[in-house]
């Protein structure tokens, strides 16, 4: 036997299941094509504000700590800050000692809670399209992914009359994103409240992924975060993270707010996989806590424009996709019109015959087949330039 062979039965058969994640697998694609015009990945193109880069270079010169490790749950200083700033977004108190952990990044964050949660045979529900990665986690800890239907014809919103037959005995929790990804749909407050009164009802946990709420465009009066349902809040987990509205994607930090019974068994699986987040960018996390977040009206002003390009630009190739449009966060997900079906087939020929990075929608969800997601968070020569390729390629509508 070879030693490759060897190597490859001693990798257990969960771990081989694993997929890489279509955006990133898109993404290594796109990388290997010189030239490459890339809507696949939701990184944003701005630089870390200055604000926050200049405090932790002060702060690499003078705290001779900064190379150092943090106790699990995060800088005392950092975690009395984050109860601030929840309080002040949702109106709700928390301990920063028994319910506050600082995370790297929500990704790590909800792994470390799955972990807590989830046994072999057990269930949470991810609305259908979802985050490919809520996917692969659930599945990664031995759950079962059970898809949660939104309609299409109404802009993606959730069908809250179908979540209580998804609830079983092992079901454990429901996983929620507004705005979403990938559909860059604002779920509804009433649909908000109502899913969450179903849970209680059954003991299920609402885990609240929060990336994008600080983008909601013309939205924001009537956008609600059920994190500030104090009625809730016994039942819910919710989870912030850095990376996109404060351009820290590379820092890897974000925090989670939950009951202390669940932030005591998170730290547990935290300390074993991170030890800590790093303590440069909690640093970083509280610079930007720490003062006014002048550069989001920035920020949400040029996404609100690019927004506005791609979907001009869709328009004009109305053959080729049909679309709801996004009402915040930064996608947009089209459904591919006529011949164009099959998504993953489409999203690599793109690539290769046109050079542009789209992520087949498949991978969001059995409801995600026949789409695409594109990502608006890139410069607008990048998806002008992506679209010149499309136009050029199928020709115009």
């Amino acid at each position: 036997m070879s030693a490759q062979r060897k190597q490859f039965e001693l990798i257990s058969s969960r771990s081989r299941r694993l997929a890489m994640s279509a955006i990133k697998e898109m993404s290594i694609l796109s990388a290997k094509v010189s030239g490459a015009a890339s809507l696949a990945w939701g990184l944003p193109s701005f630089r870390t504000p200055s604000y926050i880069r200049e405090s932790v270079a002060r702060e690499l010169e003078r705290d001779p700590t900064m190379g150092m490790y943090t106790l699990p749950a995060g800088l005392p200083e950092l975690r009395t800050a984050v109860a601030h700033e929840h309080e002040r977004r949702t109106g709700i108190r928390v301990d920063p000692e028994r319910n506050v952990t600082i995370t790297s990044g929500n990704m790590e964050a909800l792994n470390s809670l799955l972990h807590v949660l989830v046994e072999a045979g057990d269930e949470v529900i991810v609305t259908d399209p979802g985050f490919v990665s809520h996917i692969s986690q659930i599945e990664f800890c031995g759950g079962t992914p059970v898809f949660w239907s939104m309609h299409e014809d109404k802009g993606w919103e959730l069908d809250v009359d179908a979540l209580e037959k998804l609830i079983g005995p092992q079901t454990k929790a429901i996983v929620l994103v507004s705005p979403s990804n990938p559909t860059g749909r604002i779920i509804k407050e009433h649909t908000l409240r109502r899913t969450a009164k179903i849970a209680a009802r059954h003991g299920v946990l609402i885990i609240l992924d929060d990336p994008y709420s600080l983008f909601t465009y013309e939205n924001k009066t009537t956008f609600f975060n059920l994190a500030s349902a104090r009625e809730h809040v016994e039942n819910l987990v919710y989870l912030f993270t850095f990376s996109k509205a404060y351009a820290m994607s590379g820092w890897r930090v974000g925090y989670m707010i939950a009951p202390e019974v669940i932030c005591g068994e998170v730290a547990k699986v935290h300390d074993l996989t991170m030890i800590c987040t790093p303590r440069i960018s909690q640093v970083g996390a509280l610079a930007a806590l720490s003062s006014e977040p002048t550069h989001l009206q920035d920020f949400e002003t040029r996404l609100d424009r690019r927004r506005e390009l791609i979907c001009d630009r869709l328009d004009a190739v109305s053959h080729i996709f049909d679309y709801a449009r996004p009402e915040g966060a930064y996608y947009v997900f089209p459904r591919l019109r006529g011949s164009q079906v099959e998504d993953v087939m489409f999203s690599h020929e793109l690539l290769r015959d046109a050079k542009v990075t789209v992520t087949p929608g498949s991978a969001f969800g059995p409801s995600g087949s026949g789409h695409v997601r594109m990502a608006y968070c890139v410069a607008e020569d990048v998806i002008n330039l992506a679209f010149d390729r499309i136009e050029k390629h199928y020709g115009y509508s």
